[in-house]
């Protein structure tokens, strides 16, 4: 028998939904406090803070990027999107778990989907964030307690190594996995690598779906596991309407970091005298790599669609999204990649599962 003063899943979820309502008032159009919404009072200049803290902290988190981050969740954390995202799992009610995680730091809150899938499967979380995104996800945990208390036990950050859990989400480089590999090896474990995301193209794509496209490139300045890093096209391809329809995002370009990026990757692929394709905003190089530079796109050509195939076949540990108009049936739409599910899992490992099966 569950006691009453434990949390059951119908009330974890509403505590995220409250949540996904508070964060719903952080908009790219504009901030709008909403007093109806729980705790809104004591939290939303705050909130305005650790966004403006956030952007002054990591120069490659734009506020505009922030704010999408955070928009994304608001819209993701409904009862409704909940409800149907855990339907098809039996999660069992009992004495929680402490499940480790450590975050990487690459875009803004991209450790949140574990975060949340610790705490909405009954378990008791332990956070290590990357110094890159530290500055958030501890506010936005302040809020979740305030609206459940019950939280207050069940949630945890520490800078320190980790020596007392039962299980561990932890993601890094294909380096670190190695270091994580040896010290949690022996404890449930899903332990993630580089990802990198290609498109396909056929040159029969509408100039809407090559802009669309760029969406899925320039996001985030192209740091996510779900950015585009790679082209992959036919022999011959054209790219003139590629970069005119890539245009609407030069504005890029006026980020001081990205254009020291643009500026010295151009140059030592010029002293390398690579080929290269560029137009002012980034640059394309052919290479078989699946992860290139900021400011430079990778491209590889194909003879044929069963060619294609094989290959990324061949390469789907490296790859998190493959963007195309229907090319495969594991392909998702030109412009979708940065507005993932909560069943979109990285690395395509069911965390969910997952924690369901610690004991």
């Amino acid at each position: 028998m569950i006691n009453k003063l434990e949390m059951v899943l119908n009330d974890r979820i509403t505590a995220f939904s409250e949540l996904g309502n508070f964060l719903s008032q952080f908009k790219s159009s504009g901030y709008e406090k909403v007093n109806n919404i729980s705790y809104t009072d004591e939290f939303f200049d705050g909130m305005v803070e650790k966004i403006n803290s956030t952007k002054h902290h990591n120069g490659w988190f734009t506020k505009e990027n922030i704010v999408f981050a955070i928009s994304q969740w608001s819209q993701a954390l409904t009862i409704n999107n909940l409800g149907q995202w855990l339907s098809p799992y039996s999660i069992p009610e009992g004495t929680p778990k402490t499940v480790g995680i450590i975050m990487a730091g690459n875009i803004p809150l991209v450790g949140f989907h574990d975060f949340l899938c610790v705490l909405i499967s009954g378990h008791r979380v332990l956070v290590r964030q990357s110094s890159n995104d530290d500055q958030l996800l501890p506010y936005i945990a302040s809020y979740l307690m305030a609206i459940e208390p019950r939280f207050n036990d069940l949630i945890s950050f520490t800078k320190e190594k980790f020596t007392n859990f039962d299980a561990i989400i932890a993601t890094g480089s294909n380096n670190t996995a190695r270091y994580f590999e040896h010290y949690f090896g022996k404890k449930p474990h899903i332990i993630r690598k580089n990802r990198n995301s290609v498109a396909i193209l056929t040159g029969n794509e509408t100039k809407e779906e090559l802009t669309a496209l760029g969406e899925d490139i320039f996001r985030y300045f192209g740091l996510g596991c779900r950015s585009v890093s790679k082209l992959m096209v036919p022999e011959n391809y054209d790219f003139n309407l590629f970069f005119t329809a890539l245009y609407p995002y030069n504005d890029i370009i006026n980020g001081a970091k990205y254009a020291n990026n643009y500026d010295y990757n151009k140059a030592v692929y010029l002293m390398s005298n690579f080929k290269l394709l560029e137009n002012g905003f980034i640059i394309l190089k052919e290479d078989s790599s699946y992860g290139s530079p900021i400011a430079t796109l990778f491209y590889e050509k194909y003879t044929s669609k069963e060619e294609l195939q094989q290959k990324l076949e061949a390469n789907k540990e490296n790859l998190q999204c493959i963007v195309s108009n229907n090319f495969s049936k594991e392909s998702i739409d030109f412009g979708t990649t940065q507005y993932p599910s909560l069943s979109d899992y990285a690395d395509n490992k069911d965390v969910i599962e997952f924690l369901t099966t610690i004991n």
